[in-house]
């Protein structure tokens, strides 16, 4: 009795903390929730962080000077008449100061650019996991209804089993029955669990989830179409895509290194401030100093010519990326279309009579009008089309939801 008692609280518990969401509520939560995300932000106040150290000047630097042992009487500290007190300042020539600040702004575009890629990224991550788990719901709401009927049909045969009016070869087909529709169930429920792992990671949230759409949401989903062809679908991923306009934004970016680092050829001059009071030609003077490096050879001229391969290498990354990110494209549009033609090339009618014939078959078989062969075979058959249809649905929904996450821009009607 306790055992049973446990047992409910258990369920109780576990029925009271599911939770269920829209795919608005999901996303909602991603935004605030989500670790890795909130992480990558970080970088771009880092990245600030960059442009305000960039503007600042060098300190200044004072000097003083005294007397620290006098040879002639051997005494410490002998001040006297005699100190000067400097005050220099570094100044930067050749606009390194501007072109480092410039450096700084451009990675903080490129941080800006990595944020925006993992923010497409992780939200597309989380749609095609909502739209997973729903549609493999909708699988297991499909066994559950065939396992009902069967598993009554199996208790019933049991009992005429044991009364020897039916072979136990009957029996053990039904049974068969019921255990492939318990190993299809447990695979797609390890499915659904691996999908709601991410999902969790992704919206922060503890609770179980239950994602949910209407029907009008769903046939939506499932219907939408590119409003533009596949050239123009290209077109626009090159000018949306984060991750390709990083790598152009990296040609910038490498642009701005190299200026930067040209510039630190040019040398800086030092200028300052004395006060002299006896060792100089007239008591208390003031003098002004100046001081530059002589420049003989360019110092920088190794970071200058490693500044012009980065440039280089990030034009034939970009030239990559743009190949790579067109035939993505083109792969997934093909996919989502091959999808979503193989779905529509399935008439309505047949749908609706393949649901009418199972009810016939259900029961035209109780009342012993059709042979057990013949509804086990007609059951199998059925039970894999109607996966298989809910599976095609999934994809259609899937499929335009990568081609999403390429283009990173409303596409859909």
């Amino acid at each position: 009795m306790n055992k049973i008692i446990l047992i409910a609280l258990l369920v109780s518990s576990w029925a009271f903390s599911q939770q269920k969401i829209s795919l608005q509520q999901a996303e909602q939560s991603f935004v605030k929730n989500n670790l890795q995300l909130i992480a990558q932000q970080y970088n771009i106040s880092a990245a600030d962080a960059d442009i305000v150290q960039a503007k600042i000047w060098e300190l200044p630097q004072a000097s003083f000077e005294a007397n620290i042992f006098n040879p002639e009487n051997n005494t410490f500290l002998n001040l006297g008449p005699s100190k000067s007190l400097a005050v220099q300042q570094l100044f930067l020539l050749g606009g390194k100061r501007k072109n480092e600040v410039e450096f700084a702004k451009s990675n903080k575009e490129l941080s800006q650019l990595q944020f925006n890629q993992l923010l497409f990224e992780l939200k597309s991550q989380l749609r095609e996991s909502f739209y997973s788990i729903y549609f493999d719901q909708k699988k297991l709401e499909n066994i559950d209804s065939q396992l009902s009927f069967l598993t009554d049909l199996v208790k019933a045969y049991k009992v005429q089993t044991a009364k020897g009016n039916i072979a136990l070869k009957d029996q053990v087909r039904l049974q068969s029955m019921v255990l492939d529709l318990n190993n299809e169930k447990l695979q797609i429920r390890n499915s659904i669990f691996t999908e709601l792992q991410n999902l969790h990671t992704l919206t922060g949230i503890s609770d179980t989830i239950i994602p949910e759409m209407s029907e009008d949401e769903v046939q939506l989903l499932i219907k939408n179409q590119p409003l533009i062809s596949l050239d123009e679908l290209k077109k626009i991923g090159l000018e949306h895509n984060a991750d390709y306009l990083y790598t152009l934004k990296s040609i910038e970016n490498s642009k701005s290194y190299y200026k930067w680092q040209k510039s630190l050829n040019t040398p800086d001059v030092t200028g300052g401030l004395q006060w002299n009071q006896n060792s100089g030609i007239f008591h208390n003077e003031i003098n002004f100093t100046v001081g530059i490096p002589i420049p003989l050879w360019k110092q920088n001229q190794g970071n200058v010519q490693k500044a012009q391969i980065l440039i280089e290498q990030s034009q034939k990354n970009t030239d990559y990326q743009k190949q790579e990110l067109e035939n993505k494209i083109t792969a997934a549009y093909q996919n989502w279309q091959n999808n979503y033609d193989q779905y529509f090339g399935i008439e309505q009618t047949d749908l609706n009579n393949l649901n009418a014939v199972y009810k016939g078959m259900q029961d035209n078989f109780r009342k012993g009008n059709i042979s057990l062969i013949d509804f086990t075979d007609f059951t199998t058959s059925y039970k894999e089309t109607v996966l298989q249809i809910d599976e095609i649905k999934k994809q259609v929904v899937i499929s335009a939801e990568q081609l999403n996450q390429l283009i990173q821009t409303p596409i859909f009607n």
